[in-house]
This record gives structure tokens, C-alpha cells and sequence, in this order.
């Protein structure tokens, strides 16, 4: 059943041919995912799912029954389903995004589109490409350049309406909160924003309680209200350099909000609205609140689920129903878990598991029953037994600091003497590696490479501190922290000293490049894939720079453009005496196809060996199945010059599902 509906879906189904021994097997690494995420409706009688396209998100409604489709939605090109919730038994809302390349984070719209359980009666609600301003806005609205709208987690009213948040595109960039309605997306004032940029947080009655935005200068603010009253501030960065959000309202009304401390992980403090006293009530001694747990059916936090070496749950009342109900799931499934949404009579709750050999699968559970079914898994062609072997390790760096990663290890491979492939990520800061299932990082291992990955400082994940110390630190102890867990596997015996490459993207594409100019003989070639080179250049290409907000988060985190020369990767490029591969896309708004240009360059005129692959249709990460197919066979070939790894299929030639 799960194949037909994916099929109706996609218009075809792939034929599968047996993989040439001795190969990797691309199209087992690059086939999208079947599922991203599904939510139940509110009756249980339909699941909605996100559905990875070539270039966009659809949206998928099924028939719980039969597991049959019965609507859907898709957008064109480059833009993606990427919030979604039931409002009613009967009608979805789907918050859009856009993005140019995988690698993009989706950026949200602020397009609010609306569709029935059958498919029909789909209509963009709100957004700037809805054909006229809808009737019932405010005349402030009507002359703003635009608006954006987002669905609020507060559920809806019960009468055909849903609570968004708006922000009006004018000069003072102002915010408020709106009453929607679903079917003809008609909307109402319910209150504005004393703040720019905010989201808000609204208590068990729907009143709206909280609101926390920023201004140009990108400092936090955090107001609240009682309900009826004025907002009043709470909190500012500006006075402690750290951020408080609010998460939500406790059964017996207690607000909470996430607060980042001086050291250490996040915490999720108790908050008292008279007195301003906080009391902790929620914190791992390792890692950040990653995801806020709600009891099923609610907007009441009662938990958090913690990305750490191994994920887990913790709960405020160890002994409250949710907490039990985990519990209870997770002993069951023998994995880590989330549940995604619930019936409205909290009956059924939908599951989902992961881990870093299971790209995820989801079950229903009958808490009345007491019974699980698997329902469908988000890439059901993948054999959890015989993935690469995925494990967390920890390391300290030269200056004390603790780092944490993960390693992936070869099927039936012990972690010895293996060819490493070192892969920083992107970002740098607000991105960490969880551990969880990559098919690149996947597809490595498959062609016999150990992997490493290390969440050095600047990551996410370890506490406000991890994160800060690595400002201005481009090519500086951001690097360090990615040599000290190089030579970190090497002392362990798990790489091949002779044999370990750097390979990244973004940002990881900046650091595989410094790798070899800081440390000459440690890698024995790098690969960069939509690489930023020349930190310098950010202030005047890509979408970073284009803003004011843009430009001083660049200076807040990067560095004062007249200071970078040093860090650029390009000035030094005649200091890298290893083998490079670059790619690119020439419609890179995030890293420009002009970084990778310059730098092959730079390195020709060095008289280093580069080779280079340019499409210029692609973005920040290639979408199409033909060029990712080349890029990784180009990529894998690359590689085993070096390391003596698999190369790729040829195409057409793939494993059966």
C-alpha cells in the first residue's frame, strides 16, 4: 500500500538492477526519503506527510484505513511544504518555505496555504503571491510592502479559526497576532507586538501571553502579559548576552521558558511572573533542550527530548501521564522516539523512531489497547542491520574545552586502522551533528571510509559557552578543534594516518580547505562542496550580506570585514600541497560560485593538482538526481585516489529496494 501511494505521487516507480560488486551503490543514497514527517488528524481518520520531491516538499493525505491517498499538495519548484497541522477534522495549513539548494535551510514565506482532507478546496490563505490582500486587514497592512504569516502552536479556536502570526513588512518591520480563518483565510486583529521580528507563545485558553522579537541591532526581547493587560519586558540580551524564549504554560498555568546560562548547557526554568524568579525545572549536563516535548492532544510542555551521544527524554514529573506513556513506548521500541501528534481524545498517538542506522520509521499506538503498529518507515529500501555502525565519542581539545561527534564505522568493520574521511558541517554556528542517520555520511562508509565527525566549538547543542567561543574563530581554534579530533583517531588507532581526507560543505568546505594550510602532512587531500573560502567576500556577495541584520551578524560573529584577509582561504591557497575537488552551483546565493572559482584559480597558479565541477542551475547543494549522481561518482573517484576506497556504479546500474 505504501509503495502505491507513493507512486500515485511521483507518477512512476523506478526499476531496480543488481549493484556491481565491489561498487557503491549510489541510488541506495540518493533515492528521497519516502516520508519526512506525518501527523494524525484530530479523529484519526486521516495522517498528513511531507514528501520529498527532486527540487520541492509535497504534502501527502492518507487515509488511515487503507493507507490510501486521497489528497495532495505540491508546490512548484524550489519551494517546499514545511510546517503543517491539522486545524480541524477536516482542514490542513500548510506554512511554505523557499530554498535554492539541499543545503539551504528552508526559509519560510510566510505563505499560509489550506487544504481539505480530499484534496479539495486548496487555497493560498495568506502570502505575498495571494492575488489581493484578504478581506478584513488592517489599513497599516494594505500600504505595508507585504506580509508574512506563520500558524501559531496554539491549537485552533474551535469555530473555523486559527491564531497566526503576522509580520507587516513596512519600515518598522511590526508584528502581530491575528485571527484567521482556515477556510477563506479572512483575518482579524487580536493584538500587535511591542517588539519587531516576534513569535509568540499563548496559554491553555489561547490568550496570547508572551512575545519575543528582535530590532536591526538583533538584540532579544522578551514581553509579557497578563491576560488583559499591557505587555511589559521581561528580558533583554543586551543586559546578559544570553537569550530566554518562552516554551510555554504548565497545567496549573506555570509559565516556562528556555533560558541559555553563562556555562553549560540550556535550561528550561520555572518562571514567576510576579516576583521574577526562576527555579530550574530541566537540564541535561551535557547538551541543550533539542526539542520541547507537549503532553498529546495539548500546547502544555512537560519535557524535552535531548540530541545527545545517545537521544533522550526527560520529563518536569517523572511520574506524569506523558512521562509514563514514554516510557512505556520506549521500552517497547528499543529505540529513541518523539510523538508527533495524537488524536484529539488522545487514544491514538503517532510515533516515530530513529537512529543512526535507521533513517526512522513511524508506528501508531492504541493507549487504550496498549498496542503499536509499524505504519510505515521514511526510507523502507534501508536494512537498519546492515547500515554502517554509527557511534558517539567525546575527546578533549588542546585548550581543555570538551568536544563530542560521532564516528561512522563500515558494516562488519572493526574501527582500526580504517581510511578516515574528517567531515565538518556547515554553518558554522547554530548546526551540530546529532548522530542520526546521513546517507552521505552513509554512503562514505560504504565505500569503506571511517567518518568522523566533531561538533567543535561554535556548534549548537553544548550550551551558550560551546557556541560564543566560537566567534571570530574562522581558520582559528574552530579549526584547531577539528585537527585535535584528527589526531584524536589517529592516537586511537582508529585511522590510517596515511590515509585521511577533509571533505565538507558551507562552511565545512572553508574548514577542509584550512585544514591542509594549517597543518601540512596531517590530510592527504580535501574536498569542498558549495564552499565559502574567503570570509571577507560575505560582506559583498550572497544573501548574508545583503541585509542589515546580515551585516551585523557578520560582524558579531565572523569578524569586521577589514580584519578577515588573513582567514581567507583563497590569499593562502598556494599553502595547500594536497590534491583538491571542488563543486559549485552558479546560482549559490549563500556561497557564490565566485568563492569556488577564485580559489581553483588560485591553486592552478599554485601548481596544485584541482579539479573542479560547476553546474550553473544548481544552488547552495544540487538538486538534480543527474548532477548529485555525478557529483558523488566524481567525488567517491576523487577520493580513492588517495584513500583507496569503492567508486561509484555506473548509472542505471542499483540495488533492488
Amino acid at each position: 500500500m505504501r509503495k502505491t501511494m507513493i507512486a500515485v505521487l511521483l507518477g512512476t516507480v523506478c526499476g531496480w538492477l543488481p549493484a556491481g560488486a565491489g561498487a557503491v551503490d549510489l541510488e541506495r543514497f540518493l533515492r528521497e526519503e519516502s516520508f519526512n514527517e506525518m501527523k494524525l488528524s484530530p479523529t484519526g481518520e486521516y495522517l498528513a506527510a511531507t514528501v520529498p520531491m527532486e527540487d520541492s516538499t509535497a504534502v501527502a493525505i492518507l487515509r488511515r484505513s487503507d493507507m490510501q491517498l486521497v489528497g495532495a499538495f505540491r508546490p512548484q519548484k524550489h519551494n517546499h511544504a514545511d510546517t503543517f497541522e491539522w486545524v480541524s477534522d477536516q482542514r490542513l495549513v500548510i506554512g511554505l518555505a523557499k530554498k535554492f539548494g539541499r543545503l539551504d535551510a528552508p526559509q519560510a514565506t510566510g505563505e499560509l496555504y489550506g487544504i481539505n482532507a480530499d484534496g479539495k478546496d486548496g487555497e493560498l490563505l495568506v502570502g505575498y503571491r495571494k492575488g489581493s490582500m484578504a478581506a478584513g486587514n488592517h489599513a497599516e497592512a494594505r500600504l505595508a510592502w507585504g506580509i508574512a504569516a506563520e500558524l501559531m502552536e496554539a491549537a485552533p479556536a474551535g469555530d473555523g479559526s486559527a491564531l497566526i502570526e503576522v509580520s507587516l513588512f513596512s519600515e518598522k518591520a511590526s508584528s502581530q497576532v491575528e485571527r484567521m480563518d482556515v477556510a477563506t483565510g479572512k483575518r482579524t486583529l487580536v493584538i500587535r507586538s511591542p517588539v519587531p521580528r516576534a513569535t509568540f507563545r499563548t496559554d491553555a485558553q489561547g490568550e496570547v501571553r508572551f512575545a519575543t522579537g528582535f530590532a536591526d541591532d538583533r538584540i532579544s526581547r522578551l514581553y509579557y502579559r497578563d491576560p488583559g493587560a499591557e505587555w511589559r519586558p521581561v528580558h533583554e540580551t543586551s543586559r546578559t548576552g544570553r537569550a530566554q524564549v518562552p516554551v510555554g504554560f504548565g497545567v496549573d498555568g506555570q509559565p516556562y521558558l528556555l533560558v541559555e546560562q553563562a556555562d553549560g548547557p540550556d535550561a528550561i526554568v520555572a518562571w514567576d511572573a510576579k516576583t521574577d524568579a526562576r527555579r530550574t525545572v530541566l537540564r541535561d549536563p551535557v547538551v541543550d533542550p533539542g526539542r520541547i516535548i507537549y503532553q498529546p492532544g495539548t500546547r502544555t510542555p512537560v519535557g524535552a527530548l535531548f540530541f545527545g551521544d545517545t537521544p533522550h527524554t526527560r520529563f518536569f514529573d517523572e511520574g506524569s501521564s506523558t512521562a509514563r506513556l514514554y516510557r512505556s513506548l520506549e521500552a517497547a521500541l528499543k529505540s529513541p522516539l518523539f510523538i508527533t501528534s495524537s488524536t484529539r481524545d488522545g487514544q491514538l498517538v503517532l510515533v516515530r523512531t530513529w537512529s543512526g542506522q535507521n533513517p526512522g520509521d513511524f508506528y501508531l499506538y492504541d493507549t487504550v489497547k496498549k498496542h503499536a503498529s509499524l505504519l510505515t518507515s521514511r526510507s523502507h529500501w534501508i536494512d537498519a542491520e546492515t547500515t554502517a555502525r554509527v557511534q558517539p565519542v567525546s575527546l578533549k581539545a588542546r585548550d581543555g574545552l570538551a568536544l563530542h561527534g560521532f564516528l561512522t564505522v563500515p558494516h562488519g568493520r572493526e574501527a582500526k586502522g580504517l581510511p578516515l574521511v574528517v567531515l565538518p558541517h556547515g554553518g558554522p554556528f547554530g548546526v551540530f551533528d546529532d548522530g542520526g542517520y546521513e546517507r552521505e555520511t552513509q554512503m562514505l562508509a560504504d565505500a569503506g571510509y571511517a567518518v568522523l565527525q566533531i561538533n567543535f566549538r561554535g556548534s549548537s547543542n553544548y550550551g551558550f559557552a560551546h557556541t560564543v567561543a566560537g566567534k571570530h574563530q574562522w581558520g582559528g581554534t574552530m579549526q584547531d578543534d577539528v585537527t585535535d579530533a584528527t589526531r584524536w583517531a589517529i592516537a586511537q588507532g582508529i585511522a590510517d594516518p596515511a590515509r585521511i581526507c577533509l571533505y565538507g560543505a558551507s562552511y565545512g568546505a572553508y574548514a577542509a580547505m584550512m585544514g591542509p594550510i594549517r597543518e601540512p602532512g596531517l590530510y592527504q587531500c580535501a574536498a569542498g562542496y558549495v564552499g565559502v573560502y574567503d570570509p571577507a567576500l560575505m560582506y559583498a556577495r550572497g544573501d548574508t550580506g545583503d541585509s542589515k541584520t546580515g551585516r551585523v551578524y557578520l560582524r558579531e560573529w565572523v569578524g569586521e570585514q577589514k580584519d578577515l584577509g588573513s582567514r581567507s582561504v583563497i590569499a593562502r591557497a598556494a599553502d595547500i600541497k594536497v590534491p583538491v575537488f571542488l563543486a559549485a552551483g552558479g546560482e549559490d546565493e549563500r556561497a557564490p560560485i565566485t568563492h569556488t572559482r577564485r580559489l581553483e584559480a588560485a591553486l592552478k597558479k599554485s601548481g596544485t593538482p584541482v579539479e573542479a565541477l560547476y553546474y550553473k542551475t544548481e544552488g547552495h547543494g544540487f538538486y538534480t538526481p543527474e548532477h548529485r549522481r555525478e557529483y558523488y561518482t566524481r567525488l567517491l573517484a576523487f577520493l580513492a585516489q588517495t584513500l583507496g576506497g569503492k567508486t561509484a556504479t555506473p548509472a542505471g546500474t542499483a540495488a533492488s529496494p
